[in-house]
């Protein structure tokens, strides 16, 4: 079998410009290495499709970096003509009738979606046990959680079956599985990238963005994705930077601040010591960084809970038998009908998180809760932004462990909340954020750190990873363990 999605996308580009191979070859590597590896991965396949496609290519020139090559997409992002599920029984046979705009962007360059990767339900989950068909499995360990929910891009691009994936964020659900996959994932700030198209958790916190194995993909990919889109009224209408300009430029006089919160003894002790690495690194470029406090931040998960779980329960209220998705077939009125429709087409996860969305949004428990829980979210906010009128960058862990085993936070609800208390306030705030591989643990398990920026300035964010990226050699994967 060859390696080629083992390279760069500037690799790709060269030899598939060279004709030293061509896009067919890039796409049977995929599926050949699909279905070796059995990591569940993939919901959909796109394999008839891929190869047509990829054989049409073959006669066409080569004329940008994305061309040929192969993608892989979330199961939250609508496909026309291809199936797209949001892991969960209430969509298994929903094939839509239009392509999400990021989807249209990728067409554009002449990208060969690959498949439909597997998710949580709904995207509501933190290691990708909710979805409703097998679990994905972590390429670094069959036996722990590959994180969530975007999960099934994370073991896609890890494990080399795919270079390039797209994933969605809410509360960290493409920084969180990056950091378990050894990945680099980018969280673009809220309205650099247009939702339209995707199947929506938390409108006010969802967004798309890249995940690669390298900084520079990542900058590659999602400058093809970003920008205005009229069919999606908060994308942003701020010009898109080139961001592979900002590859390894100078970090001498980077202001960086650390808050004590994301170093507390909550974070694992290896996690923190190669966080601290990383700081010592920084320092000897020529870095200032400071350890600081950023008030609420403590109340992430609490708000998550309530702004979340309440915009869920009002989006998913769709799902009624009757205009959208799963029908029962076991009804004798109206309300049967809903009644057993979304019983029978929603998961154990997914009710939970409505019954409690539709709790906080009734009477007067709007204003006592979601009210009062936005207000607090405009007070982080307003903190995170005096932050950045002094500091270039905030860094910390991504996660507070590494992966961990399947079943582990299965018997309580409120324990996988956890994995994400230290990339809620990025969403809650609406700021571009970035889990960058910086080492492993003593079971060679991958460390993710968490690098935020001020609004728009996603360049800042890969001019520091791409310097550190650099200087840790960190350009493995687990099939090849040898090499890291």
């Amino acid at each position: 079998m060859t390696n080629y999605l083992n390279k760069s996308i500037k690799e790709l580009n060269t030899l598939l410009k060279n004709k030293t191979i061509k896009p067919i070859d890039l796409v049977e590597e995929a599926f050949e290495k699909i279905e070796k590896d059995g990591l569940n991965a993939f919901i959909t396949l796109n394999k008839e499709e891929a190869l047509k496609q990829a054989k049409e290519l073959e006669n066409k020139e080569v004329d940008n970096l994305l061309f040929g090559l192969p993608i892989a997409l979330k199961d939250n992002i609508v496909t026309k003509d291809l199936r797209t599920t949001c892991a969960s029984h209430m969509l298994d046979d929903f094939l839509p009738i239009y392509d999400a705009t990021v989807v249209k962007k990728l067409k554009e360059k002449n990208m060969i979606i690959i498949g439909k990767t597997n998710m949580d339900e709904f995207a509501m989950g933190s290691t990708g046990e909710t979805s409703y068909f097998p679990h994905t499995k972590n390429p670094w360990n069959e036996k722990k959680v590959p994180g969530g929910s975007s999960s099934g891009s994370a073991a896609a691009v890890s494990s080399r079956e795919v270079s390039l994936a797209l994933g969605t964020d809410t509360g960290g659900s493409i920084r969180q599985p990056s950091s378990f996959c050894g990945l680099v994932g980018l969280k673009p700030t809220y309205g650099r990238v247009s939702r339209y198209g995707l199947i929506a958790f938390a409108s006010s916190l969802d967004q798309i963005g890249p995940m690669t194995n390298t900084v520079e993909d990542n900058a590659i990919l999602l400058e093809a994705i970003s920008g205005k889109d009229e069919n999606d009224l908060t994308s942003s209408r701020k010009e898109v930077p080139h961001y592979v300009d900002s590859i390894g430029k100078p970090i001498k006089g980077t202001r960086v601040a650390v808050p004590n919160y994301y170093m507390s003894e909550t974070i694992d002790i290896e996690v923190r010591n190669q966080v601290k690495e990383v700081i010592e690194l920084l320092e000897k470029a020529g870095c200032t960084v400071d350890y600081i406090d950023i008030p609420y931040l403590e109340y992430a998960i609490p708000l998550y809970q309530i702004i979340a779980l309440g915009e869920a329960s009002s989006n998913l209220a769709r799902y009624d038998g009757i205009r959208y998705g799963h029908v029962t077939e076991n009804y004798e009125n109206l309300e049967e009908l809903y009644k057993y429709s979304r019983g029978e087409g929603f998961g154990n996860e997914v009710k939970r998180r409505i019954m409690i969305g539709s709790y906080i949004l009734s009477g007067k428990n709007a204003n006592v809760y979601y009210r009062k829980a936005l207000k607090v979210r405009n007070k982080m906010t307003e903190e995170f932004k005096k932050v950045f009128e002094t500091y270039d960058l905030i860094i910390g862990p991504t996660n507070t462990n590494v992966a961990y085993d399947f079943g582990v936070k299965s018997d309580d609800a409120l324990k996988s909340f956890y994995d994400d208390l230290l990339t809620i306030p990025v969403n809650m705030a609406g700021l571009p954020a970035m889990s960058l591989p910086i080492g492993f643990n003593h079971e060679h398990l991958p460390i993710g750190m968490h690098i935020i920026a001020s609004y728009f300035e996603e360049e800042k964010i890969y001019k520091l990873a791409s310097y550190i990226e650099k200087h840790l050699h960190l350009e493995c994967n687990p099939k090849e363990e040898e090499s890291c």
